[in-house]
């Protein structure tokens, strides 16, 4: 469904971040992207969904493709048009509207006012906790209520293929075993394709059907979800087990070096 094909993304017309980056989604997956901060994942979702204008960013080589079509050319509102929503880092909700006004602001597309009421119903039946909430103002919603909504709303425009930037960054581990079900839930239901970037490593593999691993703007590995999570450098660098299976001290994972073999 999606394709990225040898990409390059410049920042200011002189730093180069990604360097030649090509990655598939397959329809009805989830499929995530691993890596260090600075890796280039939040990038990759930004080439995607043509928000690197709005930081003086651009894709200078290769393509962006969804079913076939190019996006990499096209402003954002109408790479969303074309069916690509991307959910942010830090649960940026519009903090003085209700939940019920944040999923309306989500349904920009749509200019049928019967189907942006279906589907704040099909938002609702996803997150009961959001229902409760509808005409509360969303700057007061607990920190996982945000990440419901944020995601809701990015449903609301009937996305082919919805970006997950760090859907769990600040949230209690309670709360992310729940949003992590809800996304796991999405794609068995409804067919929802994903790309998710995620920290959490594990929690990541667990979810996904592909992955693949960033380093210095570029794909240094990847694989099925089941196989990265078998893989002994997925292990030890982004899981924190050495090759007997017991887990590492901090102290041993601050000071690794990874394996050049990775970029060979």
């Amino acid at each position: 469904m999606l394709a990225l094909n040898n990409i390059e993304v410049v920042y200011d017309g002189v730093i180069l971040v990604l360097k030649g980056v090509s990655l598939t989604v397959e329809e009805g997956c989830i499929t995530t992207l691993l890596g260090a901060n600075g890796a280039g994942k939040t990038t990759t979702l930004k080439a995607i969904s043509g928000l690197l204008r709005s930081e003086r960013g651009e894709v200078t080589k290769g393509t962006v493709e969804l079913d076939g079509e190019r996006l990499d050319r096209l402003p954002p509102h109408e790479v969303v048009r074309r069916g690509v929503a991307q959910v942010f880092e830090g649960r940026r909700v519009f903090e003085n509207l209700t939940v019920e006004e944040n999923l309306v602001a989500g349904a920009h597309t749509r200019n049928d006012l019967g189907r942006v009421r279906a589907a704040i119903g099909d938002v609702f039946d996803t997150f009961p906790a959001l229902k409760e909430r509808r005409h509360q103002t969303s700057g007061y919603l607990s920190g996982g209520e945000q990440q419901m909504l944020v995601i809701g709303r990015a449903l609301m425009c009937d996305p082919k293929v919805v970006l997950l930037d760090e859907p769990s960054l600040g949230l209690a581990p309670m709360l992310v075993g729940e949003i992590f079900g809800i996304i796991r839930r999405l794609r068995e239901e409804r067919g929802l394709t994903v790309v998710l970037v995620e920290q959490n490593a594990a929690l990541a593999l667990d979810i996904a059907d592909h992955g693949y691993v960033m380093e210095n703007g570029r794909i240094v590995l990847e694989g099925a979800a089941d196989a990265l999570r078998q893989n002994s450098d997925i292990k030890e660098f982004y899981l924190g087990l050495n090759e007997a299976g017991a887990r590492k001290s901090y102290r041993d994972l601050k000071h690794y070096k990874r394996r050049k073999r990775w970029l060979s």
